[in-house]
């Protein structure tokens, strides 16, 4: 029983990781409860091999399905695979309790920003000024990946924003970037979590093909109903995330 609830768990998160990020949300609480004793650093480390599996895979189907210019993200992978172990590596010097309100409050404006602006990332894309393309990429790719590997939750909605608002990319065109620089943060993140040995392989192993299944079914669904579908599934995952990271806080 207590796998197959982690079965379902695993396909859940690969799921919404897919459409917009998130999934650890899902599946970190599932190990948590299952394993009441297991380290927090190895839920996240078996976490993490179950979501470089899904992330990469729905990458693929996004690519193959959509017109991505693959070639410019290749260095944005790169820095954030770098940045992401960097961000693992240091995870323990760096309290969450610090980034957690920071992190509350900006999924608050984002959420308020997507829901007064029902035209935000619904259409193609627009074009953009050079710099402003630069500056998406370089958030994505150090600043936001470095977050992936010392605390993580939301760090789809977060690539899918910065890309959408300075790439100018649609929801549906950004989920699809958001997918192969996240499979950046969570190889260089699973890198420094296996280096620590804090990652269950077997588990993970069988996580990760339920990963794969959800986030095959999730990329497929955003690909067919657009970027009005992610907008909504995003809008979810922000509330979800504020409600948890909230009462994360109190509880503290």
């Amino acid at each position: 029983m207590d796998v197959a609830v982690l079965i379902a768990a695993a396909a859940a998160a690969g799921w919404v990781d897919a459409v917009v990020g998130g999934g650890g949300l899902v599946l970190i609480p599932a190990m948590l409860i299952v394993f009441p004793g297991l380290a927090p650093a190895t839920a996240l480390g078996t976490n993490k091999l179950a979501a470089v599996c899904g992330t990469a895979s729905a990458a693929v189907a996004y690519v193959r399905r959509l017109r991505i210019d693959v070639g410019r993200l290749v260095p944005v992978f790169v820095s954030a695979l770098a940045f992401s172990a960097l961000g693992a590596y240091t995870a323990s010097r760096l309290p969450e309790a610090v980034f957690t309100p920071i992190v509350l409050g900006l999924l608050v404006v984002v959420g308020l920003f997507v829901a007064l602006n029902p035209g935000f990332g619904s259409g193609l894309g627009v074009s953009r000024p050079r710099w402003s393309v630069i500056l998406g990429l370089v958030l994505a790719g150090v600043v936001i990946a470095f977050y992936d590997g010392v605390m993580g939750p939301g760090t789809g909605t977060f690539l899918i924003i910065t890309l959408t608002a300075l790439v100018g990319t649609g929801f549906l065109e950004s989920s699809a970037m958001a997918k192969v620089i996240n499979t950046g943060t969570n190889l260089g993140a699973l890198a420094v979590f296996a280096w620590q040995g804090n990652v269950m392989w077997l588990l993970g192993i069988g996580l990760a093909v339920a990963n794969i299944a959800g986030a095959q079914i999730g990329a497929r669904m955003a690909i067919g109903r657009g970027s009005a579908f992610v907008r909504w599934v995003l809008l979810a995952v922000v509330v979800v995330m504020v409600a948890k990271l909230g009462y994360d806080l109190v509880a503290d």
